[in-house]
């Protein structure tokens, strides 16, 4: 019982850090956007600029290639302690909600690892800042509800398993 005890209490704070990661990718889209709306920007970007923005999407880079290890280990870990705890119906609605993570996660990095912001106009910068910020967003709050989710069942294991623990003492 300890050992399971121990699983889940691993698992919440695994949230805490992944959480962390969320808001490391989710910091590194609002500063991206902000230079992109820069107060009197031009269509035409100098090479500062242009760099700036660069070393910026580096850092979203980053940030989501930080989350994207920090979920698959995540992941790993909750298929192999919860199925028992959980049983076969709950476990799959989690699992249905990884892969879903997954996906988006995906789609989120693809974009902005392919977005090129080489020579592209003050438009074509907003544009491109805007669905780099929505794709980032929405995998943002799909994580934060799955975790919320997950925090409660959670929870509600740590607190069986710790009863459990004092009777059977």
């Amino acid at each position: 019982m300890s050992d399971n005890l121990a699983k889940v209490k691993h698992l919440i704070e695994e949230h805490r850090t992944i959480r962390g990661h969320v808001k490391l990718a989710g910091d590194s889209v609002t500063d991206q956007e902000a230079l992109i709306t820069l107060k009197g920007a031009r269509s035409d970007w100098t090479t500062d600029r242009q760099e700036m923005l660069s070393e910026k999407q580096k850092k979203l880079q980053q940030a989501m290639n930080f989350l994207d290890e920090g979920l698959t280990n995540h992941f790993a870990s909750e298929e192999e302690a919860l199925p028992a705890l959980l049983g076969g119906l709950l476990m799959q609605s989690l699992l249905v909600e990884h892969r879903e993570i997954r996906r988006v996660l995906d789609d989120a990095k693809s974009i902005v690892t392919n977005t090129n912001l080489a020579g592209l106009s003050q438009e074509e910068l907003v544009s491109k800042g805007s669905e780099i910020q929505q794709a980032v967003n929405s995998l943002c709050r799909l994580i934060e509800e799955h975790a919320d989710k997950e925090d409660i069942l959670l929870e509600m294991l740590r607190r069986v398993l710790t009863e459990k623990g004092r009777n059977n003492s």
